[in-house]
């Protein structure tokens, strides 16, 4: 369904400046084979932008130690075109001709449209991409038999497609990669107060591609992601995170013998994973997955500044929250 809007969408966006929309990547649980929620699943995807022709997208990292995980912001330049030789002389360059090339095209560049200053704004693109959707979605075949409604975001697209027998929810991210790495940075919203031009960077990519990885090392029968959803969707209920929960499960996958994923170890896979919760509030301490880990499949692309990155502790706030840490092992 997304690939055919992305389609869709490229042939209209053909001649202007606004991103390039690449082939959206499917991340989060429902791409992963397992899901914690019981009621209607959400799909997630994350599509890719690059910079249309004539601009350049660089990305600036938020030096605030006060913010949670690492943040970026995309800062928006027009490009040089000129050949080196004809530098300053009367050619048509994006950089040193916009409002020539304006007039010509009757197309605003970048700038002016989903940059707030001179930065990439989520929020116009959420708005713009919605829009998009909106007017197209009759061009698709999928409109003959499903409804599209719109649901209310600021951060991302959020679609929920309804037929006469059942109904499932998409979630649209968008991102920029860092270098060719399965690292983006994305605008997926961090804490309460997240600013429209800052970018947090994401691991969903590489986690959904360690989950593909495995289903092809662990036995045919395995039921690593049957232990994984039971604990999601138990211990969500006491407010533990499931993006620590799964964490844990990604430790474990990588530690343990792919043999012991046996669906008759089912129980024992259980135990394992809750002592390893056990553990880690006990010490308040739970190493991210990604960051930092220089073992994984090579398959998994990784910058270097994020490969050799000290693992960020995931349980930091119960190091520095007595009374959190008290209320988790309780919960637990």
């Amino acid at each position: 369904l997304i690939d055919n809007f992305i389609s869709v969408l490229r042939r209209v966006l053909s001649r202007t400046f606004y991103p390039v929309l690449q082939q959206a990547i499917g991340i989060g649980s429902a791409f992963e084979g397992w899901t914690a929620r019981e009621e209607e699943i959400v799909y997630q995807v994350l599509v890719p932008l690059t910079p249309p022709l004539g601009h350049v997208f660089h990305l600036e990292c938020d030096t605030d130690q006060q913010k949670a995980g690492r943040n970026f912001r995309v800062r928006v330049e027009l490009e040089c075109r000129c050949p080196r030789e004809y530098q300053g002389m009367n050619m048509l360059c994006f950089q040193h001709h916009p409002d020539v090339i304006r007039r010509m095209t009757q197309q605003p560049n970048l700038l002016d449209t989903l940059c707030t200053g001179s930065y990439l704004d989520v929020k116009k693109i959420v708005r713009w991409f919605c829009t998009l959707v909106e007017a197209s979605w009759r061009r698709l075949p999928q409109s003959r038999s499903w409804h599209l409604t719109l649901l209310p975001s600021k951060r991302s697209c959020n679609l929920r497609l309804t037929n006469s027998q059942e109904s499932f929810q998409v979630k649209v991210l968008f991102g920029v990669r860092r270098h060719t790495s399965d690292i983006f940075i994305s605008s997926r919203r961090r804490g309460a107060h997240t600013p429209n031009t800052m970018w947090p960077e994401s691991y969903a990519v590489a986690e959904t591609k360690f989950f593909r990885y495995m289903a092809w090392q662990v036995p045919q029968d395995s039921s690593h992601l049957k232990c994984l959803q039971l604990l999601a969707r138990v211990l969500a209920r006491k407010d533990f995170s499931i993006h620590s929960i799964k964490t844990i499960v990604m430790h474990l996958l990588h530690t343990v013998p792919v043999s012991q994923w046996h669906r008759r170890h089912f129980l024992l896979q259980l135990s394992d994973a809750l002592e390893q919760l056990r553990l880690s509030l006990e010490e308040k301490h739970l190493e991210h997955f990604i960051v930092g880990n220089q073992r994984l499949p090579e398959e998994i692309r990784l910058p270097p500044d994020v490969q050799r990155a000290k693992p960020p502790n995931l349980f930091h706030s119960l190091a520095q929250d007595p009374a959190a840490h008290s209320q988790a092992m309780q919960a637990y």
